[in-house]
């Protein structure tokens, strides 16, 4: 078939591959494989795969029509009719290929295969059959809604996934417990999304409401993902950003190199300094509860960081917050050099924003900090360091940290 390809594709909205698109289809019903067909016209091949499927196209939002027989004229339900269903099981008989149903159809060749899989049955234990009256009953009793989820359904899932909320751990700590605890168990094993989905979701009560403030965000609701706002970069002295920072502390194989920020109480006066080891997520809180200017940020740290053993003691990733101008008098203090992210960066100090978003836990926004004391804060940096954690393997920082110790001496 001699089709010409066209140099300029451009503009035209939805309808600038209409033409491609019909020469497209007319060779795959004449027999022509999707790759030849695709370099024919011209396009990618998983574009072709898009459009032979019925699927939309890739180069823009708005779906595309499926393909569609005369018997299918009067439109496809988003469910598999009845006779659908016979059609399937008269073609399967006569020896025709999913695809090529399908195409019948007007549906993904996914579809009709799904459909032979859940709703076919074994006749005499041995011989596949798909008997469409017996399919179409099946599929109805499945379809109402709503339908009680797996926490629902699981007392005993339900309470561990519960307890587990209770302390803290994330949706997706206590689907790896689980899987570690009930090995050989199915019916104790979730994906985390069935934990938010028993949390969010309304009107399924396969969780308590009130666990969502057990959540680091501790929102009722989800939320959609925004931009984040730029900002000015700060006036501090002597700065180094993190571009000229050693390479072995960006790939996290050399243990020593820190990340620091502030979280700030009620009113902008208290604050709690968080330090983070990038190898072992190991977590260090530093006391202030009177003020977060840049002399008391810089003694506060100075006395937390002298308990580090000196190889640990390589460098400390900064944000370019005020309260680090200062930077130079700590450095000559501990012989750490600082290095800063720059503005509106967070991603460069990864570990540290995650770890705070832990501690918004223990330490809602809002909150007075200084009511907590410093014995408090050795608590929860405790339960931190004793979570297990994804990045590590499911170690939990205190046991990494301790491997290290123990490899030093």
């Amino acid at each position: 078939m001699d089709f010409e390809i066209r140099k300029d594709r451009s503009g035209g909205g939805g309808r600038r591959l209409t033409r491609e698109r019909e020469v497209y289809l007319q060779l795959m019903k004449q027999g022509y494989g999707n790759s030849e067909a695709c370099r024919i016209v011209g396009i990618n091949r998983r574009t072709g795969k898009r459009w032979r499927n019925g699927h939309h196209s890739p180069t823009h939002g708005k779906p595309k029509p499926p393909i569609r027989s005369e018997a299918s004229a009067s439109g496809v339900s988003r469910y598999l009719r009845e006779e659908d269903r016979i059609h399937i099981a008269d073609r399967l008989r006569e020896k025709a290929s999913i695809r090529q149903i399908a195409a019948e159809l007007g549906r993904s060749p996914s579809t009709v295969s799904r459909e032979i899989r859940r709703n076919g049955a074994l006749w005499r234990g041995k011989d596949w059959v798909y008997r469409p009256h017996a399919a179409h009953r099946r599929a109805e009793q499945r379809r109402p809604r709503p339908k009680t989820g797996k926490i629902g359904q699981n007392p005993e899932l339900r309470d561990f996934v519960q307890e587990h909320l209770t302390m803290r751990w994330s949706p997706e700590q206590i689907c790896q417990a689980l899987r570690a605890r009930f090995p050989d168990r199915p019916e104790m094993h979730v994906v985390h999304e069935t934990i938010y989905q028993a949390l969010y979701v309304q009107g399924r009560g396969e969780l308590r409401r009130e666990l969502t403030k057990a959540l680091r965000t501790g929102r009722a609701r989800r939320r959609p993902h925004r931009q984040s706002y730029k900002r000015q970069p700060r006036a501090i002295p002597n700065m180094v950003l993190i571009s000229d920072r050693p390479a072995e502390a960006a790939d996290r194989a050399v243990p020593g190199h820190w990340e620091g920020d502030l979280i700030i109480g009620k009113d902008g006066r208290s604050a709690i300094g968080t330090l983070v080891e990038r190898t072992t997520r190991y977590v260090m809180l530093a006391h202030l509860p009177l003020d977060h200017s840049a002399a008391s940020t810089r003694d506060t740290l100075v006395e937390t960081v002298k308990t580090f053993p000196p190889h640990l003691r390589r460098s400390l990733t900064w944000d370019q917050g005020s309260e680090m101008a200062a930077h130079a008098g700590f450095t000559l203090a501990t012989n750490i050099p600082v290095y800063f992210c720059n503005p509106a960066s967070p991603w460069q100090r990864g570990s540290n924003e995650n770890t705070n978003g832990l501690l918004r836990q223990y330490f809602p926004k809002g909150t007075d900090l200084s009511r907590h004391s410093r014995e408090d804060l050795d608590i929860v940096a405790a339960e931190l360091n004793s979570r297990p954690r994804k990045t590590l393997g499911w170690e939990t920082p205190a046991e990494r940290l301790a491997k290290l110790l123990t490899t030093a001496s």
